[in-house]
């Protein structure tokens, strides 16, 4: 059996805030919009955004799910974390530099590169 993770879902509330957020975050155009879900293609990965308040699910914000990002460099890493709030400080990990900050909606969301 062959299986393969290629992509995943947060929730928000306000759609809109959502998409401009990860807009500016990846620096491209939502791939497809829409008021329940929308969607972002990056390199074949797609990052999914669920209104989930659009069809009455209960969700809680925060860690329960910790979309982890890699940079290819620690300086742009550290040029996208400008202005966010962190929730756990650029730190060196083995052989990584790992930080976390929180989106526009109040998830945590990891963002990584080697050292």
């Amino acid at each position: 059996m062959s299986c393969c993770v290629d992509s995943l879902y947060i929730c928000v509330d306000d759609m809109d805030r959502a998409v401009q957020f990860y807009e500016d975050f990846f620096a491209q155009k939502v791939t497809e919009k829409g008021n329940i879900g929308s969607r972002f293609e990056i390199d074949g990965f797609r990052f999914n955004l669920f209104a989930y308040n659009e069809v009455k699910e209960k969700h809680t914000f925060g860690s329960n799910c910790l979309p982890s990002i890699h940079f290819d460099s620690l300086e742009n890493m550290k040029k996208k974390l400008l202005g966010k709030e962190l929730c756990f400080p650029l730190t060196q990990i083995g052989k990584n530099w790992v930080a976390e900050f929180v989106d526009s909606e109040g998830n945590h969301i990891e963002v990584y590169t080697a050292v």
